[in-house]
């Protein structure tokens, strides 16, 4: 820190209050690609552990015979 006056001079590590690592960036990408793989893990298994055609229709998905009126 250099005083001219009443002016005072710093420079970015002091200004800061500490060093400058660049540790959090590096706690960022390690955790986002932690969950990326976490993610992708289940996606597969549940994908890989389905039984094959258990997808319904979309049609007879929303076809729902007790929720129509009955006749006049």
């Amino acid at each position: 820190m250099i005083r001219h006056g009443e002016e005072v001079e710093m420079n970015t590590e002091e200004a800061s209050g500490g060093q400058k690592r660049g540790i959090v960036r590096y706690v960022l990408l390690i955790s986002t690609a932690l969950a990326i793989l976490a993610l992708s893990i289940i996606w597969i298994t549940g994908a890989a552990t389905s039984p094959e055609g258990s997808t319904p229709n979309p049609a007879e998905a929303t076809a729902n015979p007790a929720a129509e009126p009955e006749g006049d």
